[in-house]
């Protein structure tokens, strides 16, 4: 009765928390993803989650279940990629380029797993800080894009990876540290650090302050380092990936609040041309990205 397609509904059901999200994750409406969950309950007489004031909540069997999602779909993912490589030639190149250099963070260990996956396909990233990344798609000088969505997608196409929020960065003497998040307002008159990029890029400035016509003074740095550094110093406010900042926070260089009471989030994409995009190998990564950074990366929640 269990079949490989339950075991995904509920691992996609444990990640998001949510039967609406998990159906949208496995390609169900929300009618049939909860009739698949009743049919393997009344197959078994037994209850596989409980809804809560929290959210969900797995039983004993239930959490089984994941363990042995856990356990098996790892080996049917690997034999699925040895099937497609007895299929057909899938060695290549995949040259990737960042928009957010905080994404160096959590790469590492996913290109570790791509290459244990795909050991004929040569990865790599591009080097430098670049402004318009996409533009090197077009000239050939890379495959993949990991950012936001650029306003004119041209022959470019996407697929989802996560969203995450952005932090307020403040030294912790600062005197907004006692707030329990930052209004537009908080940002007026302040110096704003960001990267080298334009504004209409940057979500704080796009979203939140140029709305309330915020006035404020930027200065720019390339690398995370050097943001956070200048921060600590007292030379501004930074705006940043939570991920990004969080073994700074722990040494307590810096502190960090929420930008709004909502919360300001981003969402992240894998951006290439179709040609690329198709390729097996290509769309694994967006797989392997997924899969490594919910496991790695603290508050985020995938596309």
């Amino acid at each position: 009765m269990i079949e490989i397609r339950h075991l995904k509904s509920l691992k996609a059901i444990a990640e998001t928390g949510k039967l609406g999200l998990a159906a949208e994750r496995v390609f169900l409406t929300q009618s049939a993803l909860s009739h698949q969950i009743r049919a393997i309950e009344t197959h078994y007489e037994i209850t596989l989650f409980q809804r809560t004031a929290q959210g969900l909540r797995f039983t004993p069997a239930g959490q089984r279940l994941l363990d042995l999602a856990s356990e098996l779909l790892p080996l049917v993912d690997k034999t699925e990629r040895d099937l497609i490589r007895l299929k057909s030639e899938q060695s290549g190149e995949l040259r990737i380029v960042l928009e957010c250099h905080t994404c160096f963070d959590w790469l590492t260990p996913v290109m570790d797993v791509f290459r244990r996956a795909w050991p004929e396909v040569e990865i790599d990233l591009v080097a430098g800080f670049h402004s318009d990344p996409w533009h090197l798609l077009h000239e050939g000088k890379a495959d993949l894009v990991i950012g936001g969505l650029p306003e004119k997608m041209r022959d470019l196409q996407h697929l989802p990876l996560f969203k995450f929020e952005i932090m307020a960065v403040l030294p912790p003497n600062h005197e907004l540290r006692a707030k329990p998040c930052l209004l537009a307002s908080d940002f007026a008159q302040q110096t704003l650090i960001t990267y080298p990029v334009p504004e209409e890029r940057i979500d704080l400035i796009r979203q939140v302050l140029k709305p309330e016509e915020i006035t404020f003074e930027r200065r720019t740095a390339e690398l995370t380092i050097a943001i956070i550094q200048l921060v600590a110093s007292r030379r501004g406010l930074a705006a940043l990936p939570s991920w990004g900042i969080q073994s700074y926070i722990e040494h307590e260089y810096v502190i960090a609040k929420p930008i709004t009471k909502k919360g300001l989030w981003s969402e992240l994409y894998a951006i290439g041309k179709n040609e690329i995009m198709m390729r097996p190998y290509a769309q694994d990564i967006v797989k392997i990205i997924r899969e490594t950074c919910t496991k790695n990366l603290a508050g985020i929640k995938l596309l």
